[in-house]
């Protein structure tokens, strides 16, 4: 089994909630990380999601400090949508 990671950086123009965090976190550009992994015994190559994390700020403001959540991609798409709906208001 092969496993990669894909980074992206996804932007939020408006504070914004996801599942998974207690929190409201602020506008601004996130870290996103997903990790797949192949699927065997085919002929061709495929890829399947096991993971997806976002790097936020620490709940504080701790002296720049992060923290990675584990998010499902489904929260991640719905608060991008939340978000592109504010913009469009």
């Amino acid at each position: 089994m092969t496993i990669r990671s894909r980074h992206e950086t996804v932007t939020f123009r408006h504070p914004f909630h996801i599942r998974g965090i207690a929190r409201e976190l602020p506008a601004g550009a996130y870290e996103v990380v997903t990790d797949e992994e192949t699927i065997e015994g085919l002929s061709f190559e495929v890829w399947r999601r096991v993971a997806t994390m976002i790097t936020v700020p620490a709940e504080g403001g701790r002296g720049g400090m992060m923290e990675m959540h584990a998010i499902g991609s489904v929260d991640l798409a719905d608060a991008q949508a939340a978000d592109a709906s504010v913009a469009n208001d």
